[in-house]
């Protein structure tokens, strides 16, 4: 079972649970690739991948706890506030979000 069945449904919701099990699919290989260039020393494009696995962790589980889909968006606060999530992290993981948020900049410029 995957992590976003377990949080935040609302109701009979398998629709939604099942969007968010299509991005946490794309997690899944994103992590791969993460891996992978971890083993073979590309620092940037590490956090850059990283950058895209907590993106879409996140909206995964927008769609578990929302009827509409996530917006076109790479900024993880805001996505992260449009789900309600970012209200139940503690300072760390805010300031977190923060500093990984630098590594989509950089990768892509």
């Amino acid at each position: 079972m995957y992590l976003c069945t377990q949080y935040c449904i609302k109701g009979d919701k398998m629709e939604n649970v099942e969007r968010a099990n299509r991005w946490i699919d794309i997690v899944k290989e994103d992590m791969s690739v993460a891996e992978d260039l971890f083993k073979t020393g590309h620092w940037l494009y590490v956090a850059f991948m990283c950058h895209q696995v907590i993106e879409k962790t996140l909206k995964a589980y927008w769609c578990v706890c929302r009827d509409d889909d996530p917006p076109y968006i790479h900024d993880h606060k805001r996505i992260a506030e449009g789900c309600g999530l970012y209200t139940q992290m503690n300072e760390e993981q805010k300031l977190f979000l923060t500093t990984i948020r630098q590594m989509n900049i950089e990768a892509r410029y």
